[in-house]
């Protein structure tokens, strides 16, 4: 049995001074509880016992290059020999966001910021200074940050949620303000035709529809073939703006996004995560006419917008996905479908229901009869998570790394060697939960 007294004791010192022994509510509830790293380079993590694990958790998400990439943390030992913080403009900054403008359709200008959840919540204010409304149409089981006006029927319990049809907003935490519930609106995703309905009601009231434009904080659930299409074509209709959440998609999914790889066109996007390298930062890209009210009544503001470290790893992490021609897509492209079309191979010759579905870059392993999760309700209702947990922490003992929810992320630094290692330990994860 594999040993994490050490992570064990950490834990019992953190929560002394720390609630549940973490810095992020979703931290506490991992299974078989938080972990402690001390180590972590291109796709090999080391906890503080000393156990490395094959890693598919990649951060969340960000280290879409693996960990420690050397040209990143070169470029920001190199800056940071410049300075830190300078509390007003720098070349860097000019760079970044002429690459962002260069390379994702809807980025007409950008401004930066530290995290996706706060340019979020800029994005929105933006859409509601340029049509003079309110409210906001979300979908369930996206999360857009922890803000109070977006933390709603995240993940709401089947039997709070309401009809399908007309979905309550749900919060997601004690100490909500309940009068950020008038300006939302929610609904299934991938549902157009319940989009349409809710537009002939409620379309002038609406400022802007939020969604990720493929789910990820919910399994890896792509848009129906035409959704997408028809969110864009609604909103022209009824003059709402179209925001993208791509924190998770951005970059992860192809060097123009999301809205590249699916052809539509947000007038609003928000980036974060796999842009900068494994540090923190995050951008507000859209149309030119729309950004430009923050030069004049539009605030947005923040003292490490923009800093020096983080536009340094921006630039590096940007350089190399544009490096021969994007190469590290087609790398983790490959490895990507031979993990996913192994597991299934793996889960079949044991006649086990295992749905695994999304891109190589970012899939979703579900014990599910389904064939596919075209929404929030698909897996709230029909996704034995329990099975999941089980085998997540299976695969942990066999030294693989994956979340809870389900979502598996591939990086560059990934080897062919790992991804056979990965199926193995897979393989016999697999059997552990066949015979609970």
């Amino acid at each position: 049995m594999i040993d994490w007294s050490r992570s064990q004791h950490l834990l019992e010192r953190a929560r002394r001074v720390l609630p549940a022994g973490v810095a992020s509510n979703v931290r506490a509830a991992e299974r078989p509880f938080p972990l402690f790293f001390t180590q972590a380079e291109g796709a090999i993590l080391t906890d503080v016992d000393g156990n490395p694990y094959i890693d598919y958790v990649l951060g969340q998400g960000p280290l879409l290059l693996g960990h420690s990439h050397p040209a990143v943390l070169a470029a920001v030992e190199q800056a940071m020999r410049r300075g830190q913080l300078f509390a007003g403009q720098h070349e860097l900054e000019i760079e970044v966001a002429e690459t962002l403008v260069r390379l994702i359709p809807c980025a007409g200008m950008c401004r930066f910021g530290m995290s996706g959840s706060e340019l979020v919540q800029a994005a929105m204010r933006l859409a509601r200074a340029v049509t003079g409304r309110r409210r906001i149409l979300r979908f369930e089981g996206h999360y857009h940050g922890w803000f109070d006006n977006v933390l709603l029927s995240v993940a709401p319990p089947p039997e709070q949620a309401g009809p399908r049809e007309c979905p309550r907003l749900v919060p997601g935490s004690a100490g909500q303000t309940p009068g950020v519930q008038e300006d939302a609106l929610v609904l299934p995703w991938n549902d157009l035709t319940l989009a349409e309905r809710l537009f002939a009601e409620h379309g002038r009231e609406i400022a802007a529809v939020l969604t990720e434009p493929m789910m990820c904080n919910t399994g890896a659930i792509p848009p129906t073939p035409g959704f997408l299409e028809g969110l864009r074509r609604l909103c022209d209709q009824y003059g709402v703006l179209l925001i993208m959440d791509e924190v998770i998609t951005g970059f992860r999914l192809g060097l123009s996004g999301a809205q590249g790889r699916f052809g539509v066109t947000p007038d609003l996007a928000v980036f974060a995560k796999a842009m900068g390298g494994g540090f923190a930062v995050a951008a507000l890209v859209g149309r030119r006419d729309y950004m430009e009210r923050f030069a004049r009544d539009v605030n947005h503001s923040g003292t490490f917008n923009g800093n020096v470290v983080s536009m340094a790893a921006a630039a590096a992490a940007l350089a190399e996905l544009e490096r021969d021609n994007g190469a590290v897509y087609r790398h983790i492209e490959a490895l990507g479908t031979m993990l996913m079309d192994g597991i299934r191979a793996l889960a079949h010759r044991r006649d086990l229901p295992v749905l695994v579905q999304g891109f190589p870059a970012a899939f979703h392993v579900a014990f599910t009869e389904l064939s596919a999760i075209r929404e929030y309700r698909d897996y709230a209702l029909h996704c034995d998570k329990e099975r999941y947990g089980r085998f997540k922490v299976a695969l942990l003992q066999r030294g693989v790394r994956v979340l809870d929810r389900g979502i598996w992320y591939l990086s560059a630094a990934h080897t062919q060697e790992q991804i056979e290692q990965t199926l193995d330990a897979v393989d016999a994860a697999l059997a552990e939960v066949q015979t609970l």
